[in-house]
């Protein structure tokens, strides 16, 4: 079976210069399987994202090794449950270097843990395609060898600070995070942004995922006079919590932030299924249909693709893509060529634009922040079909 268009999407190309990059980190046998590391928290409070990511990975391994492979090589997937646990990270990662002898590694998808691992990855020369926010582990100086394949949270805030000032026209802001590494890198760099805008930051809090009562958090918000809610976590339960308590104050107020809010496990956690309006979660062109109910081709294309293998009705639609094109840029790379880790990162720099199915992805020797920034958009957290959303009111 020969491979299909979207698996290998970007034709013929070369990798020029990779020759005088240096030696190969290890000699590669042709039936050597395609090694990829998959550094993956699919248990524990973070889980959400990974279990969307790994249906992603799966798919991916299963539909390249179904083709044959890549160049005749199998694609192995090896896999650590990171609990979300940076300590738990740090020990996966040595091992697949060290034990494991990858190819690549996918992931974290949990900053704090990424926060942890980058170094170590940058010091053996892996390449690292990962999902994480955090503005700092990108840096091509630093970090060579990693790439990220979403948006950055300065993308990210850009987009739910843009649709709170500028479609809701709210000027007093609460800004609520959880207390991970991520939680409070990001709500640090919200309120400052809000207030580099003018907007009146009226409360902000870092709160531990497990916290069961939201309701002081939530009334000190209100009584500071607060129009909205920014919400920087991954913790499906805290935000459901969340979205609980303002029900039963009777507050009339909107979310907005992380795309965890719109994923679906939330819908078993709410007491009631209204608990989730007013509730617009970061989102993606990609990702979104419009009120005509209609997806953009590309992504109807994957819907078809996997309707009846992969679950899409309670995760997101771009933790699944995103996990499917991170498999398939390192078996590209592989595909055209790359025979080392050092060969991989070269073709990596080659890609301006890499069509996958989640967005264009652009990256250069300079730039490893490769999703567009006109993509990110905000959605309705409680419109998902397919693991898509309907774009937020206000957007075209």
């Amino acid at each position: 079976m020969s491979l299909t268009r979207r698996n290998f999407v970007l034709g013929t190309s070369t990798l020029a210069g990779a020759a005088i990059i240096g030696a190969p980190r290890y000699a590669r046998a042709a039936a050597e399987p395609l090694r990829i590391g998959w550094l993956a928290a699919l248990t524990g409070p973070s889980s959400a994202p990974g279990v969307g990511f790994d249906r992603g990975v799966k798919f991916a391994a299963d539909t390249l090794n179904a083709a044959g492979g890549v160049k005749g090589r199998k694609v192995e997937i090896i896999t650590r449950d990171t609990q979300g646990d940076p300590t738990k990270a740090v020990n996966a990662t040595q091992e697949m270097i060290n034990s494991q002898k990858v190819h690549a590694i996918w992931g974290p998808t949990n900053s704090g843990e990424s926060l942890a691992v980058t170094p170590i990855m940058a010091r053996a020369g892996i390449p690292n395609i990962h999902p994480c926010v955090v503005d700092s582990l990108i840096d091509t100086k630093k970090f060579p060898n990693a790439f990220r394949i979403a948006p950055s949270n300065e993308q990210w805030d850009d987009a739910a600070r843009g649709y709170c000032l500028k479609v809701l026209k709210v000027k007093k802001i609460a800004v609520i995070g959880d207390t991970t590494g991520y939680g409070v890198t990001a709500l640090k760099a919200c309120v400052a942004n809000f207030k580099r805008d003018g907007a009146d930051v009226v409360y902000s809090n870092n709160i531990d995922a497990t916290q069961t009562d939201m309701t002081p958090d939530m009334t000190r918000a209100r009584n500071a006079g607060a129009e909205v809610i920014v919400i920087w976590s991954v913790s499906t339960g805290m935000e459901a919590r969340l979205f609980n308590t303002r029900a039963e104050m009777n507050w009339d107020v909107n979310f907005a932030g992380h795309p965890s809010m719109a994923s679906g496990e939330i819908r078993g956690l709410l007491a009631k299924p209204q608990n989730w309006d007013k509730v617009y979660a970061v989102g993606y062109r990609s990702c979104s249909y419009g009120a005509d109910g209609k997806l953009p081709p590309r992504s109807q294309e994957f819907v078809d693709k996997v309707q009846g293998k992969v679950n899409l009705e309670d995760t997101l639609f771009w933790w699944v893509t995103a996990g499917y094109d991170a498999v398939n840029m390192v078996a590209k790379a592989v595909q055209e060529g790359a025979g080392s880790s050092k060969e991989i990162i070269a073709y990596w720099n080659t890609l301006h634009p890499y069509p996958g199915y989640f967005g264009d992805y652009t990256y250069s020797p300079t730039q490893h922040n490769g999703y567009p920034t006109a993509d990110v958009v905000m959605s309705a957290a409680n419109s998902a079909r397919h693991g898509t959303f309907l774009l937020a009111p206000g957007y075209v």
